[in-house]
């Protein structure tokens, strides 16, 4: 069994304590995100689990406590753009970010952190041009702290990204467009000697070098090296490649504010779940 946490909020940022306490239990408890009077008991035994994902935008809150993960396989997704706090309000500076990616690579090793620079959306700040320059800035500065870089493109199909993309002012941004600035990032990947992949986008960006992203990639794991199948997550997105993971968060619980959220479908709300948060309880909610 691997473990995300999370793809529905930012454990690592937000609720760290809580993992760590539940990782000392062995268990935590999570709702069904259709019927919360459905709760179901996870295991977090290292006999139980193959691993853990990671899925966050500041580890900093977590790094003192990473020795508790010493009998535990884990990397984490850290995802870095170059957005201002017109789209990612409730940040830390990008200057600390990028600190807090280095001293996370010292701490776990570059192969387990993955740099995700997604999802790229286009507006009059943040164009073609500024992405460029950005991409190769980020991952310029990160190249001896990771092994891999993701990208994505803005998808609008989500409940919570309709909610907020009339404030994002987004351009029209047509295939031959992603296409272009795919070409421009995987050059740029490769000069810094990084792999590259796109996360569950309709596109194949193949004939530039890019793979098709496992977000959640059971070869991570060595329990189920030798053992993998074909076996996609069913709760995602066709074009996902990720393996089936048990998620133990907990939507509308993010206060990082980001604009382009799919996990949050009402801010007010996720900052009450936040504020009534007990990291004591079985379920992060």
């Amino acid at each position: 069994m691997i473990i995300s946490a999370s793809r529905r909020t930012d454990i690592p940022a937000l609720y760290s304590e809580w993992f760590y306490k539940r990782l000392r239990d062995g268990f935590a408890e999570t709702r069904n995100p259709v019927n919360r009077k459905q709760v179901k008991t996870v295991s977090l035994l290292p006999n139980d689990v193959s691993g853990f994902v990671f899925w966050t935008k500041n580890p900093e809150p977590m790094l003192p406590g990473l020795d508790a993960l010493k009998n535990h396989e884990f990397y984490f997704q850290f995802t870095l753009t170059p957005y201002g706090a017109d789209i990612e309000p409730n940040l830390p500076d990008k200057k600390i970010l990028k600190a807090s990616f280095k001293k996370l690579s010292a701490s776990v090793g570059a192969d387990r952190v993955i740099l995700r620079y997604d999802p790229v959306l286009f507006n009059d700040e943040y164009d073609f041009n500024f992405h460029l320059r950005a991409f190769a800035d980020i991952t310029g500065e990160l190249k001896n702290f990771t092994r891999k870089v993701t990208i994505s493109f803005i998808d609008e199909k989500y409940r919570g990204v309709r909610a907020n993309v009339k404030n994002l002012n987004l351009a029209e941004t047509g295939d031959e467009k992603k296409l272009l600035l795919a070409g421009r990032f995987a050059q740029t990947a490769r000069e810094n000697g990084l792999a590259i992949e796109s996360c569950a986008g309709k596109l194949d960006f193949a004939p530039y070098g890019i793979g098709r992203a496992k977000c959640v990639d059971a070869s991570y794991f060595s329990k189920l090296r030798g053992k993998q199948t074909s076996a996609k997550d069913k709760s995602q997105r066709p074009e996902c490649g990720c393996a089936p993971s048990v998620d133990i968060g907990a939507y509308n619980t993010c206060v990082n504010g980001c604009l382009y959220c799919y996990a949050n479908y009402i801010q007010k709300i996720a900052a009450e779940n936040y504020k009534n948060h007990d990291a004591s309880s079985k379920t992060l909610i």
